[in-house]
């Protein structure tokens, strides 16, 4: 499986266009990651099919948590390989029915598998595995975890990813293990590290 960080995410530098159920549940046939993401994060992440079984759980996490992303200058975007017409039928039918409801992101049709393949996330099945990558506003992949079929994402951890990617960029300190927002950064020097663990090792 290709690792894409510190490389430009696939469809984010050109023009191509795929189908796709928009946040305010319109259906259209050019919808373009350039685009959608210009001046923001982004958080691509696939899911295997509609009306299945941890993916809806996965995608009222995300729309649950979709204020807190669209806070961060994130824009969301969900894929798999069902046609556009499903997900606006998924999103048409209530949670309780095995829907996921009006969710407020882009959900992209792949039906070609173009999109799974280019992230190296289609499985032997043919089905994209859970794959999510953050991206960052030139376009470049800073993270990405994959995980198998059966085993659901964490969306609050992404969150947590967003917000240690913006604390390095605004002040050039990294992020230690387990870091939080409003938690204290390090200084990439071994005196840096140093002063770090002097005061938080036993907290790690």
């Amino acid at each position: 499986m290709a690792v894409l960080v510190d490389k430009k995410a696939p469809f984010f530098h050109d023009d191509k266009t795929f189908s796709a159920v928009l946040g305010d549940g319109s259906i259209v046939e050019n919808f373009s990651f350039q685009n959608a993401a210009k001046g923001k994060y982004a958080v691509v992440f696939f899911y295997p099919l509609d009306f299945t079984f941890v993916c809806p759980s996965e995608i009222i996490a995300f729309n649950n948590r979709l204020e807190e992303f669209q806070k961060r200058n994130v824009e969301v975007i969900a894929v798999s390989i069902d046609s556009h017409f499903t997900h606006a039928a998924w999103r048409n039918t209530p949670v309780n029915q095995g829907g996921i409801g009006p969710v407020g992101f882009p959900m992209v049709a792949d039906i070609s598998h173009e999109i799974a393949k280019a992230y190296d996330v289609e499985s032997s099945g043919g089905v994209a595995f859970r794959g999510s990558f953050l991206i960052d506003k030139d376009g470049v992949v800073q993270h990405q975890v994959v995980n198998n079929l059966p085993l659901g994402r964490n969306v609050d951890e992404m969150l947590r990813m967003v917000d240690a990617l913006q604390f390095f960029e605004e002040n050039g300190e990294v992020c230690p293990a387990g870091w939080h927002k409003g938690e204290k950064g390090m200084k990439a020097d071994a005196a840096g590290v140093a002063a770090y663990l002097a005061e938080q090792a036993d907290k790690l």
